[in-house]
């Protein structure tokens, strides 16, 4: 069987460039000052493709990589933009290391980088009203294969008895937030925990909000976060309630 090594088809120049016409939409500007009145200092010595920059006006310098989540890292441009890219297909760290031939342990940390960046470039979205919450585990690296995810779907109290999913354990949480009538956010999380869910839901959901959960502990320190609180029992098949009587 012919073996491709993934790595050797990407082209840094084309990565750099890719990255100047997605940065400098309207010229190179300074990242401190944001001055137009920039200069070409040559290239990187380690990484030709990587162009420098000085300012004119508050005489910094700067490359085509600096504040963004690619900088100050030994791992080429080439191997960030591959990385995203298998991200995307929803492989899980194992099978991207195998790809990229990496140490798993190096493909955790970029994935977490990535993931961090990509969520602080996100406009901020403020929920209210009426939210629900509630995670999910999915099994990681069964995107396009049917079959394997019927396998490994089972009953959520079936599913739990090993243990809540973690990133760590290639059952990636997500954790889902939905304002009634209103925007969805989701988000995977390196597990679910009180300390990890918090700074979240308060990122997310302006307080005084009516939140909506199910039994899991996690959720026990809303009202002490400032939110209101009612829950639904999965553990004796309720999930939903008919509050006002309406039938519904």
């Amino acid at each position: 069987m012919l073996s491709v090594n993934l790595t050797h088809l990407i082209d840094d120049e084309k990565c750099y460039e890719t990255v100047r016409q997605m940065r400098w939409t309207g010229g190179v500007s300074c990242p401190k000052c944001k001055s137009t009145e920039v200069i070409k200092r040559g290239k990187d010595e380690t990484q030709p493709a990587r162009q420098r920059y000085q300012c004119k006006t508050c005489s910094i310098n700067f490359d085509d990589l600096t504040d963004t989540i690619f900088a100050g890292h030994h791992q080429p441009l080439r191997m960030w933009i591959l990385c995203l890219y298998l991200m995307g297909l929803n492989l899980s760290n194992r099978q991207i290391a195998q790809e990229l031939d990496l140490d798993k342990d190096v493909v955790q940390d970029m994935t977490t980088q990535l993931r961090e960046g990509i969520d602080l470039s996100k406009p901020e979205v403020n929920l209210s009203g009426t939210v629900e919450c509630d995670e999910v585990y999915v099994t990681a690296g069964h995107k396009g294969n049917s079959e394997a995810v019927k396998k490994s779907r089972k009953g959520r109290r079936n599913r739990l008895k090993g243990g809540r999913g973690t990133l760590e354990k290639e059952k990636p949480p997500i954790f889902g937030m939905i304002q009634r009538g209103g925007e969805v956010v989701i988000r995977m999380m390196e597990n679910v925990q009180q300390r990890t869910i918090e700074p979240l839901i308060k990122a997310t959901i302006a307080l005084g909000t009516m939140v909506y959960t199910d039994e899991y502990a996690i959720y026990y320190p809303l009202q002490v976060w400032g939110y209101a609180h009612k829950s639904v029992c999965h553990g004796v098949g309720e999930y939903a309630r008919d509050e006002d009587g309406d039938g519904f």
